[in-house]
């Protein structure tokens, strides 16, 4: 009788490190969630900022200026259930402007503009990548979550579901190619 009941200890003991284990490995995937989150949205505002600073900088022409300044300002005012598709609308005046070798290399000709063009060049290849990274995090802990032990035990807490962040990130070809970049 004893030596049962010591089994049953044994086994109940080893389901719980495990079940304790899952619950870790979870809020470890969140907590990079979290990082990753926040590496995305630093990346983004940069992206926002740099091309804030060079469609206020009088090296664009006045049409590109504004396109370009619109969508940097509205990326930058996005309340977050809109954030998607203000930075998608950012991407895309990013390649309308920047669409063209001529205009990337009219930019680099003017005073200051080869090194704004080169941090605007940075901050369209960064966000790509941080996004990934983030999604890649997303798609960790959805799997785990669907685990029927994690919803059984309830072990993802009050934690909600993670989201992925969706959004046209495609950088202007004439920025993206640049060698030596």
């Amino acid at each position: 009788m004893t030596v049962t009941l010591i089994w049953i200890a044994v086994a109940l003991f080893a389901i719980g490190l495990y079940l304790s284990w899952t619950a870790g490995r979870l809020d470890r995937l969140h907590a990079r969630i979290d990082a990753a989150r926040a590496a995305l949205d630093a990346q983004l505002l940069r992206r926002a900022s740099v091309a804030q600073e060079l469609a206020t900088s009088n090296v664009l022409d006045p049409a590109a200026s504004i396109v370009l300044y619109e969508a940097a300002h509205a990326a930058r005012q996005a309340e977050e259930e809109q954030r998607e598709v203000v930075e998608s609308d950012l991407s895309q005046a990013l390649r309308a402007v920047f669409g063209d070798a001529d205009q990337v290399e009219a930019v680099r000709e003017a005073p200051g503009g080869a090194e704004a063009a080169e941090e605007l060049a940075q901050a369209v290849r960064r966000v790509p990548m941080a996004r990934r990274f983030h999604n890649d995090a997303v798609r960790a802990a959805r799997a785990l979550r669907r685990h029927r032990k994690v919803r059984l035990f309830r072990l993802a807490g009050h934690a909600p579901f993670p989201m992925a962040f969706e959004m046209d990130d495609e950088p202007p070809a004439a920025l993206a190619d640049r060698p030596g970049t």
